[in-house]
């Protein structure tokens, strides 16, 4: 769902908001929920929910409690309780869905951080507001100069200022402990407020920035991704991933968040299974298993004297002989089984896109060769056509015939006179 500032510009051009996802009038923001209870009306009786949830800049929201009764709805932009002094935000739900948010974010209704909402943002609050985000950049810029210049191994990624403008937030990103004090102490100085550092992971960081992942399309902790599950390499190890760090790490430098989308369909698929570190016991010898393909259902064993040739086996082969190996019974060889499945080495290729030959562009060279010949050959013939028809290049072919019958009219001559002699 896009909203008037992400629809598209003059001539079909892309405007965008610019926001990596926290578009500012929430019609495409990731943080957006549907408040699905909106058209229906409470019981008689009952007052609404007296909680919020408000949003503040880029992933940042809360709960605000309505103790003034005030009528909200979303999209109101309102002045929150701070510490100190007071922040702006925007509504983002009310009503009994925020009762539902607040259970599914662990947060109590009688929590004493629950804070107050003081009112609607008056024009003069907007303003204020407005002046201070206009100087997150250049805050930022300098703040990265003031931790270049004392050495700081450190990274600010993203400068945040309150409602009021009376403390400003810097989100950084750190491998190590770092001790910044004397930068806190400096940059209080420099921008004349209430400084307060805040550590976020390296995921976090690519969530504020956004991107464009190695799939082509943008991050997904960017656009829709709200939460960060752990992600380990036993997820790449389950579908059979080679562990390549390259690959597997995402923009972030950690393990891409894709990796957990299907590994509950490789999980389901892997209980039919038997285990990787199962030993099949025959008359040959102990095998062991090299490869696994879950789609296909086939698993590969080799001899442990000759593990370079490998036996290809179903899983339900494999699952008979580990029976027959618990029974005691005599299993011959790992051959006889792989010569009962069938290879079906046949391809059939159809045209799903109403292309009529595969190798439509995979014409041979010698082809060329062939034209150019015929093409040398039809100029010759034109060039003899022009010839017989051309006066002007007929005069000196028949005196060239001319001359010919007379040398054999002498030739003959000689020959008679010879002949009378």
């Amino acid at each position: 769902m896009g909203c008037t500032s992400c629809a598209t510009g003059k001539e079909g051009t892309p405007k965008g908001c610019k926001n990596n996802g926290t578009c500012g009038t929430d019609g495409c923001n990731k943080l957006t929920v549907f408040d699905w209870l909106s058209n229906m009306s409470l019981p008689s009786g009952q007052e609404p929910f007296d909680i919020v949830e408000v949003r503040f800049k880029n992933s940042r929201k809360g709960f605000y409690r309505n103790t003034e009764r005030l009528s909200l709805s979303i999209g109101d932009v309102v002045a929150t309780e701070a510490s100190p002094g007071h922040d702006v935000g925007m509504v983002t739900l009310t009503g009994e869905l925020v009762r539902v948010q607040m259970k599914r974010k662990k947060v109590a209704l009688d929590s004493d951080d629950i804070k107050k909402i003081y009112r609607k943002a008056s024009q003069r609050d907007i303003d204020i507001w407005a002046q201070a985000r206009e100087k997150e950049g250049e805050t930022q810029k300098r703040a990265r100069e003031m931790a270049i210049h004392l050495k700081l191994q450190m990274k600010i990624s993203d400068v945040e200022y309150q409602g009021d403008g009376s403390k400003a937030t810097f989100y950084y990103t750190a491998e190590d402990r770092v001790d910044f004090r004397q930068l806190i102490k400096d940059m209080a100085k420099a921008f004349s407020v209430r400084i307060e550092m805040r550590q976020i992971g390296y995921r976090q960081e690519a969530s504020r920035l956004g991107g464009i992942g190695s799939c082509g399309r943008e991050l997904c902790c960017s656009t829709w991704l709200t939460d960060f599950r752990s992600v380990s390499t036993a997820s790449a190890r389950y579908q059979q991933l080679s562990l390549n760090p390259q690959k597997l790490a995402g923009q972030c430098g950690k393990l891409k968040c894709c990796l957990n989308y299907e590994l509950d369909a490789y999980l389901d698929a892997l209980k039919g299974f038997p285990r990787t570190d199962t030993k099949l016991f025959t008359e040959k010898g102990r095998a062991n298993c090299q490869k696994i393909d879950i789609f296909k259902g086939l698993m590969w064993f080799a001899y442990e004297e000759n593990g370079m040739h490998w036996h290809k086996l179903h899983i339900d082969q494999v699952k008979e002989i580990i029976a027959m190996n618990k029974a005691k019974e005599p299993v011959a060889s790992l051959e006889e089984y792989e010569g009962e499945l069938a290879e079906d080495t046949k391809t059939n290729f159809e045209n799903v896109v109403g292309q009529d030959s595969l190798t439509r562009f995979d014409r041979p060279r010698h082809k060329k060769r062939r034209r150019r010949s015929n093409k040398n050959n039809k100029q010759k013939q034109s060039a003899n056509a022009t010839s017989d028809t051309d006066p002007s290049k007929r005069k000196p072919r028949q005196k060239s015939q001319q001359r010919n019958r007379r040398r054999k009219n002498n030739k003959g001559n000689d020959k008679g006179n010879a002949t009378k002699a």
